[in-house]
Order: structure tokens, then sequence, then C-alpha cells
């Protein structure tokens, strides 16, 4: 891949990028689902609620309220409360249930994440043991949530010791669904780290967790971008990170629900490219640093990654209305910041 030279060529490279293609994969993103699925009456249901803020799934402590898939689309973005696994055999038989549960297990088969939320009050059960290695031997990522941790109450630390044991020394993530204590800032960080395709989902379909999707996505890359431009061939790194760039304000635009349009998305790198053309360029030259060159190339880079999607996030909660000077004098500011934090 060419690496361009000069502002001009520059702006020429990010013009030839393959806008439609990146799109496409953005707009891939913002159709991720997210499954609910654990034994009869955890929860799942009122988490569900939770994350929506309003009530769409039934809520019963009987044990098996939910006989079916309850799903509900806001914008892209399904989410799937599943039937509860090992009820107690009902009425119909026992295929009643198995039939439930084949259902439930249906349903990962196109999600990109699984919550699997259990009952900390009740204590974990050998059927939830097998549930989490079958869930775990889908290949799916699984997130691990005990749930009603306020009605355990000093015995807190001990139930998680348990179960994280018990588990095979899992991640837990504590939660009370009900009250909605660790859902935010526990919850939906670990479901955007197990796959960030679910940043965009989310934050699109949930305003409440939106600013949060696009930091998770803003983190992700400077990342990805301090390897980058840790690289050390000289020129090969600009045009990965513009590339990066771009897919990654993209991905914010898809968080803020804003619908931009090829033309608009190059002008809009154009302009932010230009602000940092030379930081661009101090990234390749610290490559040549004795020493810690590569290290100071990769915080270059990710510092850069981060200031960039944080005036994205500034331009979109905006309406779009910040201007091309706007923009530029907030990526110094929001650079300066970074820098500063690392000193």
């Amino acid at each position: 891949m060419h690496t361009p030279a000069t502002l001009k060529e520059l702006h020429r490279f990010i013009v030839s990028l393959d806008w439609e293609d990146m799109m496409s994969q953005v707009e891939q993103e913002t159709h991720a689902r997210l499954a609910i699925v654990g034994p009869v009456n955890a929860g799942k249901s009122t988490l569900f609620n939770t994350l929506l803020g309003r009530d769409v799934s039934p809520i019963s402590p009987v044990p098996g309220t939910t006989q079916e898939l309850v799903t509900d689309w806001f914008g892209p973005f399904v989410l799937v409360d599943t039937p509860g696994f090992g009820e107690a055999e009902s009425s119909s038989g026992t295929k009643d249930v198995e039939d439930r549960a084949q259902v439930a297990l249906q349903a990962i088969n196109d999600t990109a994440v699984v919550v699997l939320l259990l009952d900390a009050a009740a204590g974990l059960r050998q059927s939830d043991l097998e549930l989490y290695h079958e869930l775990v031997g889908t290949g799916r990522p699984v997130v691990v949530v005990l749930n009603k941790m306020d009605l355990v109450g000093r015995d807190r630390q001990a139930v998680l010791a348990d179960a994280q044991s018990r588990l095979s020394n899992a991640e837990i993530i504590p939660i009370s669904a009900k009250r909605g204590n660790g859902v935010a800032n526990q919850l939906m960080p670990a479901v955007f780290g197990a796959d960030s395709r679910l940043a965009v989902a989310i934050g699109r379909a949930l305003p409440a967790y939106r600013r949060l999707a696009a930091r998770r996505v803003i983190r992700n890359d400077s990342i990805l971008n301090a390897i980058i431009g840790a690289e050390p061939i000289p020129g090969l790194a600009l045009p990965l990170l513009l590339t990066s760039h771009v897919r990654m304000v993209l991905r914010l635009a898809a968080i803020y629900g804003e619908t931009v349009s090829p033309e608009r998305a190059r002008e809009l790198v154009a302009t932010m490219a230009g602000g940092v053309a030379l930081r661009y360029a101090g990234i390749v030259s610290a490559k040549f640093v004795p020493g810690p060159g590569w290290l100071v190339a990769g915080a270059i880079a990710s510092a850069s990654t981060v200031a960039i999607g944080r005036v994205a996030i500034q331009y979109f909660e905006s309406g779009k209305r910040l201007t091309p000077v706007q923009l530029r004098a907030l990526y110094r500011k929001y650079r300066r910041q970074r820098q500063n934090d690392h000193n």
C-alpha cells in the first residue's frame, strides 16, 4: 500500500479508501445480538427489562414464566430473553422442559455474546455448572453474571469466591438486575470487551449506554493503533493508522445513530487528518530514535487515536455542528490532556 508523503497526497489517499466496504462492515455490527441465558428464575426477564428501560418480558416468581423466546427490537439491535434451564417437570412432562432448553440453545446460534445469568441467592447447582460448560462449548463468548447480589448481604465475598472456584475461576460479574447495581459500570463493559461489535449495536439502540459504548470503541482502537504505531518498519504504520481512524469514526457515527454518507465521511476524516498530518510524521520520525523509539511511536499513535475519537464524540453529540476550526482545536485540547495523563 502506497504511503502518502504530502498533505495533498494524504487527502487523495483517504478518498481512495474502500469506504463502501467499511460502511458495510459497520452496518453489520449494528445487527449484533445479545442473548440472556440462565436457569429458571435467575432474573433474566428483569435484566432484559432493566436494559431496555421498560417492561417487555414477563416477570413472575413462578418458575418457567418465560415459555418461549421473548425478543424486542430497538433500532437494528435485538436482545433475546430465553426460557430458563432446569425447570422441574411441568404438567406437560419433561419433554416440554427439554424443548424450552433447546429453544434457548438455538437462540445462541445467531448471537455475538451470551450472558449467563445465575442466581446468587439460590446458589450454584450442578445443572448451572453443566450449562456453563455447554455454553462455553458453543464457542460463543460467555459473560458470567451473578444476579440478586443484594439478597446475599454480608456473604457477598464468600458467594463470589465459591462461584469462581466452581466455574473454573471464570470472571464473574456481580449485579442486582432489580436495582440496576453493577449493570452499567460492570456488566456492559464486560459485554463490550467480549465482542466489540456489540458496542456499536448497544450504543446505537440504547442512549443510556451510548457514551460508554463509544469510549469502548476508542479504547480498543487506541490499543490496536499503539501496536500499529510501534511497527518497526517506517511507512507501514501510516496507511494502517489512517484506515483504523476512518473505521473508528464510522463506528462512532453508527453508535450515535448518524447517517454518514461516504462523501461526508471523507470530508470529516480529511479535516481531522489534515489537522494531524504532522502527528503522523512524528510517529514515523519517532521510530528512528535510538532505544525506545518504537515505544514513543506507539504512544503517539495511541494518543492521536484517543484524541480523534473524543473529537468525533463531541462532533456527533453536537448534532454535527462543529466547524473545522473547532474540530482541530478540540483535537489539540484532547491530545494535550492525553499527554498530561501519561506524564
